[in-house]
């Protein structure tokens, strides 16, 4: 009988043991899955950087929360300077170009815990009546940040609009400047779906986008057509040379930052001296709307507005081929002053 007792307390033992260590194993691997679950990793010597050098990403997320408070008037302005929150003059601007990518840009790039955006298009340089107002009026348009935090703002416009570098050079010499560009036809083309649509909106109609393009009169591409303009790049950033070395610009493809986000952000972190933070986690591609999403954190994601990726009107090939035609010895410069060669046919 006492041995049976003995027997049973044994195997009760043995139970209870491998409970415990079938425990245990679940909490080390459930916390390493958890790890590897950071969508950005936290600023905690990981990469050897100082203190000083970055925001960590707890603090980070906390101050989003009161930043949102604070706009909607539920945190007092002593909070904000309690927690060293300031508002920045940018130190880097994407400057164009517009149906490029310049809002997918800017939204991944916002990914970075060292990046704060702007939400809106400040259109500060390229509007007469808002730069009249002064510079301090444009760094009251930024959002709240920490000094250690890089400002972004973009507005395609400023890209091909003749006043824009000159301006941006008296309020920083040194700033650094992106350029987002897709293959010149295709954007002329996404260009013209954006207007079209609007005058869809208002029961407006519109030429088609092969009469635009080409001049009835002479069967040429017409240079007058805007949309055909702005995609002539290198004859913008021309204009933009005169103020800033070659080295101050950064050329992002906005036809692989559709397919293959990373790559394209990762080089963007290089050229703004961030540590990498970005990373594949982060991006996520939604197979219903045919684009990648952005990963925050485990609770938050975040896709670009349904605007985005508009379905462009069927266009005649020989239209095509012409303006690729026109297109190509300006793509062959562009390539040549900036040091990146792309894709385009």
């Amino acid at each position: 009988m006492l041995f049976k007792q003995q027997a049973l307390l044994r195997q009760k033992l043995l139970v209870l043991g491998s409970l415990a260590i079938g425990s245990l194993l679940y909490l080390v691997a459930r916390v390493g899955s958890l790890d590897r679950l950071q969508p950005i990793c936290p600023i905690d010597g990981r990469f050897g950087l100082h203190s000083q050098d970055e925001i960590p990403l707890r603090a980070l997320q906390f101050k989003r929360g009161l930043l949102h408070e604070f706009r909607k008037g539920n945190a007092s302005k002593e909070q904000i300077r309690l927690h060293s929150l300031v508002q920045q003059i940018p130190k880097a601007i994407i400057i164009g170009v517009r149906k490029g990518g310049t809002r997918a840009l800017l939204e991944m790039l916002n990914l970075h815990p060292a990046v704060v955006k702007a939400s809106q298009e400040i259109h500060f340089f390229d509007n007469d009546e808002n730069y009249a107002k002064g510079i301090e009026w444009y760094r009251k348009k930024m959002p709240f940040s920490y000094p250690h935090q890089i400002t972004i703002e973009k507005s395609p416009a400023y890209f091909i609009t003749e006043e824009v570098p000159e301006r941006i050079y008296k309020m920083n010499s040194s700033i650094k400047l992106l350029i987002i560009v897709r293959e010149p036809t295709t954007r002329a083309i996404s260009d013209y779906t954006q207007v079209l649509e609007g005058k869809e909106r208002k029961n407006k109609t519109y030429y088609k986008f092969e009469k635009l393009a080409i001049d009835p009169n002479t069967c040429e591409v017409n240079t007058k057509y805007k949309a055909v303009r702005t995609s002539i790049y290198t004859k913008h950033l021309e204009r933009w040379l005169k103020y800033f070395p070659i080295e101050q610009f950064h050329i992002v493809d906005g036809d692989r930052l559709i397919t293959e986000p990373l790559p394209e952000l990762q080089l963007v972190e290089k050229f703004l001296n961030l540590p990498p933070r970005i990373s594949q986690y982060n991006l996520y591609f939604n197979a219903t709307r045919g684009f990648y999403c952005l990963r925050f954190n485990i609770v938050f994601n975040k896709c670009l507005a349904g605007s985005k990726g508009r379905i462009h009107p069927e266009v005649d090939s020989s239209v095509i081929t012409k303006l690729r035609k026109f297109f190509h010895p300006f793509n062959q410069k562009f390539y040549q002053i900036t040091g990146r060669t792309l894709n385009w046919p």
